[in-house]
């Protein structure tokens, strides 16, 4: 057996510098259709009322089922050991108008 193979079960992933920093995202938008899913990665500042989509995935239902399982995983790990996540009242992260008045 040669040593540069993976072994039998095991993927070699290569994880690209510009794509290990990652991009920053406050908001997903979801869509579907009858064969893919579409998942948009928004990134939207206070006052700024035009949001830029960041990055887009595209997914078969199968991988987008197996995505919100192993999300769901994760998510009941993170709260075991960090406590429950509180979620915002709001569905937006911010308001997208101007500034907020203040007395």
């Amino acid at each position: 057996m040669e040593q540069n193979q993976p072994n039998k079960g095991q993927i070699n992933i290569d994880l690209p510098e510009d794509i290990a920093e990652g991009i920053y995202a406050n908001l997903a938008i979801i869509t579907h259709s009858r064969s893919e899913f579409v998942i948009d990665f928004v990134k939207m500042l206070p006052g700024i009322p035009k949001a830029k989509v960041k990055s887009r995935i595209i997914l078969t239902p199968q991988h987008a089922k197996r995505l919100a399982r192993a999300l769901q995983d994760n998510l009941k790990k993170f709260e075991s050991m960090h406590g429950a996540i509180k979620e915002a009242d709001t569905d937006m992260p911010f308001s997208l108008g101007g500034p907020t008045a203040q007395a």
